[in-house]
């Protein structure tokens, strides 16, 4: 069990919580760098041990796109914690839960805002998805969102409120 947040590796699949302005085009695009997860990093003066797959947002991802982040993770042996797309972020959930063996503890969060605009949701997110990783007594594959901790398939995003919340309470 990880005690410390550097113990836990974190894929950054793209998503909102990674969207920068790209002044030459004016519209925003997903960072392939993931300098979203080092500002956060910089700021609570800790390390956090990214690396970037895919690199998309989320309504770009193809099962193509799954197949190699179930791949990645079948490389690490330890915790994980996924930044991706809200919009699809349980598909890759239920994709992940599919294939892999219910020991392993998976995170997924994300942002509805990105990080370059407003990086209060992004770094709440986020360490709520630590913070879960942290703990004691779960596994399987778990969704880290506006508050809300649970198994993937019990959480879902409110489209017309813009959050994520328990299933069948809207």
């Amino acid at each position: 069990m990880p005690r410390d947040v550097s113990e836990i590796t974190i894929l950054s699949t793209g998503g909102t919580f990674n969207k920068i302005y790209d002044p030459l085009t004016g519209e925003l695009r997903v960072d392939g760098d993931a300098r979203a997860l080092d500002a956060i990093a910089r700021h609570w003066r800790c390390t956090l041990r990214h690396r970037q797959i895919v690199g998309k947002d989320s309504l770009e991802m193809t099962d193509k796109d799954r197949e190699a982040i179930y791949r990645t993770v079948l490389g690490i042996p330890r915790d994980i914690l996924i930044v991706h797309g809200t919009d699809t972020m349980d598909r890759t959930a239920r994709y992940l839960a599919e294939r892999l063996d219910q020991s392993r503890r998976i995170v997924l969060t994300g942002a509805m805002v990105p990080y370059s605009i407003d990086p209060v949701e992004a770094a709440a997110n986020l360490a709520l998805g630590l913070g879960r990783l942290l703990s004691d007594g779960w596994a399987g594959i778990e969704i880290a969102m506006n508050g809300c901790i649970g198994p993937w398939d019990t959480l879902t995003k409110n489209r017309s409120e813009g959050r994520f919340q328990p299933a069948g309470t809207f």
